[in-house]
């Protein structure tokens, strides 16, 4: 299992690097993901509607 830790401190000193270098970037991809759960969760509720 140290594989799965050490590719886990890998990712998240990317993630934190990417963060630093270009905060613009983070917010907006943040946003992106952000606004596909949304967009998600709108279409199981409207699926959960449609049922009834």
């Amino acid at each position: 299992m140290p594989a799965k830790k050490y590719v886990t401190w890998a990712a998240m000193a990317f993630v934190a690097f990417y963060v630093i270098r270009e905060p613009g970037g983070a917010a907006q991809s943040v946003n992106q993901a952000a606004i596909g759960i949304a967009s998600v969760a709108d279409s199981l509720a409207t699926f959960v509607t449609e049922l009834a």
